[in-house]
């Protein structure tokens, strides 16, 4: 659902994708001896009605999307899953036995814990027997109702929950303790989230790099006519207005308002439980200044979202850059009308008036856009002044260095959208549900699978994202063929039944780096309701300018199977398969077959 409050939360809807990214972060956490969770289990789509709305989900559905990269998840060993606030065809997360022991524990072979979201658990044996490990955060947020302790204890000793059950609770929470090595060696934990972390030891180290690359490797070229972009050699402007709060950080501080609950200032992050005190944030202005002073550029400020302002700025520049956004968060906090889910997908603040207000001065525009996810863009694209669009997403503390790096040339943008820009809201198939039960009547048809089955044509592609420089591709080899068995059992379902090669050469005059895509098409022979193509595979390669290079993708068993209901197994069809390597799931630049 576009509009879901916790989606900047997540990586994408794209299953494939966000299993991916969840898989790689656990890697990451756990490697560093730091115990992963991977939440909210499961389909926790939307803040409004969160504590009592039921997602009925059919089978086929939640197996290929919403359960998906809960599986990467535990494939790479994630120590805790956290079970989330909704219900499931009626019954709560925290006690409901199908989609804690007969999806997760049993079917997927989860062998860490799960935790309740706090406050998530609603009964003692019920809970307990259904699979819940942890309940957090032990009592209610008053200290008054306790459904574990010792009601617990007595539940066992009345029977009711039996003991194997209770010492399967413990062995799950401390596997997840010796499987990160914290029963050895581990230093004490100092470090306090209340308290900002002081007394605890410094572990920063090169982080401020990382998140400066983080920041630029993640910003998406929307729009660049004319090569306006980058700012720098002879591109660079004589004058620069600056436009827009975003620009600079709230005057109150990065941290003044309660989780991150208010949008003043530079966004970078949005608000509930899921964010972080700031260290520091470095907003855009703070970044662009020392590069206009080096380059000779005279800047003029309009650093709120007044739009005579805006208007005046951009008149008295050579060149303007506006900054608009759209926040979102938890439901316990409401930010300007929206309780966690956002009212509609327009910028917030009147960007687009905004916007129009700077272009009516008829000099050159540049927007940058820091969002929590999609937005209707049509209004800012009408204006032939709009010559660039930068999709800067929430970057964190070092946004405003990584969007210099990529205005002023010293990267080339790389991000790729991780879902699609409607030109529509009623483009999307999701929207909020209002009533007590979301019946997933969509299916496996959201995001880019839905507007390929539809036809419809997007604003902005899942996958897109322009460059400084051009990518050619070329040399697709697909290798490995084989037969399908019939219903695949779990333990398979990893392993690699082809390989796909292209190679990429860097056309362009820069060096840059592009992320090739592969996308697989199921045998129309398959018999049952497939999506046109989902993606399977993305690898990012650098190049210099004139450089070539290949790109390897690994396809899976599951990668190439559906989900069947009556055998309640992954089904590999038989049949010829389309694989396709492109730019985005729309720019296809390769095509080819496997056949199993």
């Amino acid at each position: 659902i576009p509009e879901a409050g916790r989606n900047w939360e997540g990586f994408s809807p794209d299953p494939y994708l966000a299993g991916i990214a969840m898989q790689e972060t656990i890697i990451g956490m756990q490697s560093s001896g730091v115990q992963a969770c991977a939440k909210h289990y499961i389909a926790n789509e939307q803040e409004l009605n969160r504590n009592t709305i039921s997602s009925n989900v059919d089978d086929r559905t939640m197996h290929e999307l919403y359960l998906w990269p809960f599986a990467d998840a535990v494939n790479a060993d994630v120590a805790s899953v956290m079970c989330s606030y909704n219900k499931l065809d009626g019954a709560w997360a925290c006690e409901n036995d199908h989609i804690l022991n007969g999806l997760l524990k049993d079917e997927l072979a989860f062998r860490g814990y799960v935790m309740s979201d706090w406050n998530a658990q609603h009964s003692t044996a019920l809970s307990a027997n259904a699979g819940l490990d942890m309940t957090m955060p032990g009592d209610d947020f008053s200290g008054g109702s306790i459904y574990w302790g010792p009601n617990l204890a007595a539940a066992v000793a009345a029977g009711e929950v039996p003991q194997e059950r209770l010492d399967d609770m413990v062995k799950r929470i401390l596997a997840a303790w010796y499987l990160t090595g914290q029963d050895t060696g581990y230093p004490p934990v100092l470090f306090s989230s209340w308290n900002g972390g002081a007394g605890g030891p410094d572990v920063q180290a090169n982080h401020k790099d990382v998140a400066r690359a983080i920041a630029r490797d993640g910003i998406v070229l929307l729009k660049n006519e004319a090569s306006t972009l980058p700012l720098n050699d002879d591109n660079a402007p004589a004058s620069l207005a600056i436009i827009g709060q975003s620009a600079i950080v709230n005057p109150a501080g990065p941290n003044a308002c309660e989780d991150r609950s208010c949008n003043i200032g530079h966004l970078a992050m949005g608000w509930g439980s899921g964010t972080a005190q700031f260290p520091y944030l470095v907003a855009p202005l703070d970044a662009i200044q020392p590069r206009a002073e080096a380059a000779g550029t005279t800047l003029t400020l309009s650093t709120t979202d007044d739009q005579p302002s805006a208007a005046s700025a951009a008149a008295a520049a050579e060149t303007a850059i506006v900054f608009i956004t759209a926040d979102s968060g938890e439901e316990y906090l409401t930010v300007e009308g929206n309780a966690g889910d956002r009212v509609n997908l327009d910028p917030w603040h009147d960007g687009n008036g905004l916007v129009a207000a700077a272009a009516s001065a008829g000099k050159p525009v540049i927007v940058v856009a820091n969002s929590v996810g999609p937005l209707i863009l049509e209004s800012i694209l009408s204006h032939e002044n709009v010559v660039a669009l930068v999709w800067a997403g929430i970057a964190g503390q070092e946004s405003g260095n990584g969007l210099a790096d990529v205005l002023y040339g010293d990267a080339s943008p790389s991000g790729k959208l991780p879902y699609t820009i409607a030109k529509a809201a009623g483009d999307y198939e999701t929207q909020i549900v209002t009533a007590l039960e979301d019946r997933f009547e969509e299916g496996l048809y959201i995001d880019y699978r839905h507007f390929d089955k539809a036809d419809i044509e997007p604003r902005y592609e899942f996958g897109f994202g322009l460059s400084y420089t051009n990518f050619t591709y070329s040399g697709l080899l697909v290798g490995g063929s084989g037969s399908s068995d019939g219903p695949s059992a779990t333990a398979d379902l990893y392993a690699p039944i082809a390989t796909v090669t292209a190679t990429i050469t860097n056309s362009g005059d820069v060096g840059g780096a592009e992320v090739a895509q592969l996308y697989l098409s199921l045998p129309i022979s398959t018999g049952v309701d497939v999506p046109v193509r989902q993606l399977r595979g993305f690898e990012k390669i650098d190049l210099a300018a004139g450089e070539s290079g290949s790109v390897d993708f690994i396809i899976r068993r599951k990668d190439a199977s559906y989900w069947d209901v009556a055998s309640q197994q992954w089904v590999l069809p038989t049949g010829e398969y389309t694989v396709t390597v492109g730019a985005s799931s729309r720019d296809l630049r390769l095509e080819g077959s496997l056949t199993i």
